[in-house]
């Protein structure tokens, strides 16, 4: 099962729904080319929806990276919703649990950036 990606708008912030996998090769291009779509379409305020993320491998954990990268140097923010256990798992073994902001409420994120 590859990558699906959902897009919504909820008060000016760019929610992305993700489900399946974000692994090396497909996953990982999908979600490097949505959040640049979503930059390039001038959102600043990114959200990625992982609740549906059932694996992700180390490529994929470096594309989260990448995204949180790209969107800090558009002058944008970026934050992290609805961890699995192993997406969770797999962040703070990496430790880079620190690096993202991460919410378990969509409502709290979307007013995180107030």
């Amino acid at each position: 099962m590859s990558m699906k990606v959902a897009t919504r708008q909820v008060d000016g912030v760019t929610i992305l729904d993700l489900s399946g996998r974000i692994t090396l090769g497909e996953g990982s291009v999908t979600l490097r080319d949505t959040v640049h779509d979503a930059l390039a379409k001038g959102s600043k305020r990114i959200v990625l929806n992982l609740g549906e993320i059932n694996y992700i491998d180390s490529s994929g954990i470096g594309e989260l990276v990448s995204a949180f990268t790209s969107v800090k140097n558009a002058g944008g923010d970026l934050k992290l919703l609805n961890l699995t256990r192993k997406v969770h798992d797999l962040l703070q073994i990496t430790t880079l649990y620190t690096v993202f902001d991460i919410w378990d409420n969509e409502v709290s994120a979307i007013s995180a950036f107030k």
